[in-house]
């Protein structure tokens, strides 16, 4: 299945530039690095709880299922070095889908989440998906007041205090 995404370069607000394209299985390598490269509060902030080392095999099993399963996109620097990601997962009912995003601390307050999350709102509603949804954790406030100024709705996770839920409705995104 062709995502149709249309690879492009984006302007950081400090004037350097990445390239932003469509996630693929031999992105592992890649992946695996900028894990590393993160930060234990940014991995505790994407993951929400402590992660020492990524799960290879939920890392593989994901890239193996693009885009069928959903889509994701990359944020490079230089021939390879991902300073960023966007992933959304279709949901069983097959109208829905989950987010998650990262964006390397150095890369961060930049505006390249926003470009992120920007596309992948794009092909999502592309792909004819009626909602997006996200969890994120209270305490991340730089992606809650994003998922706000992108028009997402955020209430908190009724089985978790600690959890906010946020919403899109992509009609109208």
């Amino acid at each position: 299945m062709d995502s149709g995404f249309t690879h492009f370069d984006f302007s950081l607000r400090d004037g350097r530039s990445v390239h932003i394209r469509a996630m693929r299985p031999s992105d592992e390598a890649a992946i695996l690095k900028a894990f590393d490269r993160l930060s234990p509060e940014a991995r505790y902030m994407r993951f929400m709880r402590v992660m020492g080392e990524p799960n290879i095999e939920r890392l593989r099993r994901a890239l193996a299922s693009l885009p069928e399963s959903g889509f994701g996109i990359v944020a490079t620097v230089g021939d390879a070095d991902i300073v960023g990601s966007a992933l959304f997962l279709i949901g069983k009912d097959l109208t829905s889908c989950e987010f998650s995003t990262t964006v390397a601390g150095d890369h961060g307050g930049l505006g390249l989440g926003r470009a992120l999350m920007t596309a992948l709102i794009a092909a999502a509603k592309q792909r004819g998906l009626h909602e997006m949804e996200g969890f994120v954790l209270a305490k991340n406030q730089p992606m809650l007041r994003l998922a706000a100024r992108l028009g997402f709705s955020i209430m908190r996770d009724p089985d978790d205090a600690a959890i906010r839920i946020c919403r899109l409705h992509l009609a109208d995104a």
